[in-house]
């Protein structure tokens, strides 16, 4: 009997590819976990870069065991093995995802501020990026928040969401991170677009 090829699938496009995944200080930072969990299950090498708020929410010890690779929460040091930090990062990154991106860090990047090792490694890169806005919905809806990312996806960030429902503060209303399978699909396919 001849030999059978498998099915034709479609490669899984995060496979192989270097995954900057930015987590900030909101409370949707426990999904991140999950997020760096399935990557790292497709098959990409995951880098994790942390600002220090998102450090309150969860533990570096747990992207570094999701990861299997030093979590950056430095911008001058730490356990990162890489020169130059954010640029090394920067420069292997095939595609950067902020996820939870707080009004904070949105605003940040939409003014051109680079004073920690998230901001630094956004700016110094050239891959995409992605960003999965989360926050209370009264600060989702300002209108210096809105034109933040308005200016951002104007410079080429692509935004996920955010989705509507309950949010922390016990309000129901648009400004939570969407579900991870929301993001798994936009990294697929702006991986897939790349590649063309």
């Amino acid at each position: 009997m001849p030999n059978r090829k498998p099915a034709n699938r479609r490669s899984d496009p995060v496979k192989g590819r270097h995954i900057v995944v930015g987590v900030t200080g909101g409370i949707a930072a426990y999904k991140a976990a999950d997020l760096v969990s399935k990557l790292r299950q497709s098959g990409a090498s995951v880098t994790v870069v942390m600002t220090d708020a998102a450090k309150q929410f969860v533990s570096p010890l747990t992207f570094e065991s999701l990861s299997d690779n030093p979590v950056v929460t430095d911008l001058f040091g730490g356990r990162s093995p890489y020169v130059m930090g954010h640029i090394s990062i920067a420069e292997r990154a095939d595609i950067v995802v902020i996820a939870p991106a707080t009004a904070n860090i949105i605003g940040k990047i939409a003014s051109g501020i680079a004073d920690d090792a998230l901001t630094t490694t956004v700016i110094s890169c050239d891959a995409p990026v992605l960003v999965a806005p989360a926050m209370n919905d009264g600060m989702y809806n300002n209108p210096i928040v809105q034109s933040n990312i308005k200016r951002l996806e104007g410079l080429g960030y692509k935004m996920i969401g955010p989705a509507e429902g309950w949010l922390a503060c016990g309000r129901v209303g648009k400004g939570r991170m969407v579900d991870v399978a929301d993001i798994l699909e936009a990294i697929n396919n702006t991986l897939r677009a790349k590649r063309k």
